[in-house]
């Protein structure tokens, strides 16, 4: 499946390699010629093993996600699979006739399972990135629709959006320039691609990111596997609710080394940002106060200049206009005098009133909307 990982850490001086591997959701895993008994399932003890009970294979086999994907029979059976490929090849993995297949994404029935359904070029499921005005769901100001296509395509989509999302400053001292955003953009990306491969999708749910104006929240169903506990969790356990997906998240780099995601989380930020719910995941990142502050400011200082220019522009008065137009006039040398390039506009604020109050005259006023037309004082 892939979901395992080689690398050398040193220790004490001397480079020794480290096998990670991801813990299962479907245990007790057994010999199968054996069987699920205490003959067949065995517990690791230090450098030895032993048999379990009876009873530890009863607790072990209540706690197994029952929905497991690869069970799940896809609602289509006519699906394609040419984004996922363009991901694979891009990745320099070679795609083969039996590329369905080698992905877990074919039963044995030979239909497609759900896992080939979410990995499709076309399927119905919507992923949505919602902003709302405040912090709270009152005022929603947009709401992004991201899906109905490969799940791997999906997630790079919701990504790019957040990223666009997650504003940045540039704070230049005497000795260096220092780049600053909303919040982290690792554990950001981190958090996403976890929300997305992690969520337990039998249920018809997808995750949802929401951007407030204090923060991110990202939020993923089905909270944590039965068998891993938060303190599992946050010493960065792996164990994937969907092995499949994450085998092929891992296949196209969106995914690096096991549990690398989550220490990148935990270096940055403490658990306070995670919400544990009874049958979802929540992650509220709040925004660097420094970083939203230089935001608002800017964004108020660009508010000003912006209604300084305009009110610089409405700033015309009656006199000046008639002092002009002691010669004859164009629209277009009037309003150019005072700024204004919306012509139309000028004249409706303007003009019209000064015509109709007498004050001006058109030099053609058998043809108001000549070309030629001109305005002077009456």
């Amino acid at each position: 499946m892939g979901l395992f990982d080689v690398i050398v850490e040193k220790i004490e001086d001397k480079d020794v390699i480290k096998v990670i591997i991801s813990s299962g959701t479907e245990k007790p895993y057994y010999l199968r010629k054996k069987g699920m008994c205490p003959a067949g399932c065995y517990v690791r003890i230090g450098s030895s093993k032993e048999q379990m009970t009876t009873e530890m294979i009863d607790n072990l086999y209540a706690k197994r996600v029952r929905n497991s994907l690869n069970k799940i029979e896809s609602p289509r059976q006519d699906l394609t699979f040419k984004q996922l490929k363009i991901y694979y090849e891009g990745q320099g993995n070679t795609v083969t006739n039996n590329f369905e297949r080698n992905l877990e994404l074919v039963m044995e029935n030979g239909k497609y399972n759900y896992n080939g359904y979410l990995l499709a070029d076309e399927n119905g499921t919507s992923i949505k990135v919602a902003r709302y005005a405040g912090t709270n769901k009152v005022d929603l100001l947009e709401n992004y629709e991201f899906g109905y296509c490969s799940l791997i395509k999906a997630t790079q989509s919701v990504i790019d959006k957040m990223t666009v999302e997650n504003k940045r400053y540039a704070k230049i001292t005497s000795k260096t320039r220092i780049e600053k955003t909303l919040v982290d953009s690792k554990a950001l990306k981190e958090v996403i691609i976890n929300a997305i491969v992690h969520n337990d999708y039998s249920s018809g749910i997808p995750p949802v990111f929401e951007i407030f104006s204090d923060r991110f929240t990202i939020t993923s169903y089905g909270g944590l596997p039965q068998e891993i506990t938060q303190e599992d969790f946050f010493n960065a356990v792996s164990a994937p609710r969907n092995k499949e997906l994450m085998r092929v998240f891992k296949d196209v780099d969106l995914v690096e080394q096991l549990g690398s995601g989550m220490e990148r989380i935990m270096s940055v930020y403490d658990k306070s940002i995670f919400e544990f719910l009874p049958n979802f995941l929540r992650i509220n990142f709040y925004f660097d106060k420094e970083v939203l502050k230089y935001l608002d400011t800017d964004k108020q200082e660009k508010s000003s200049k912006l209604g300084s220019k305009k009110s610089s522009k409405l700033e015309v008065s009656e006199s000046e206009i008639l002092k002009i137009c002691k010669t004859e006039k164009s629209l277009k040398e009037i309003a150019g005098y005072f700024g204004y390039k919306d012509v139309y506009k000028f004249k409706n604020n303007y003009i019209n009133t000064l015509l109709e109050q007498e004050k001006l005259t058109m030099t053609i006023p058998e043809k108001p909307k000549s070309k030629n037309q001109k305005y002077i004082v009456k």
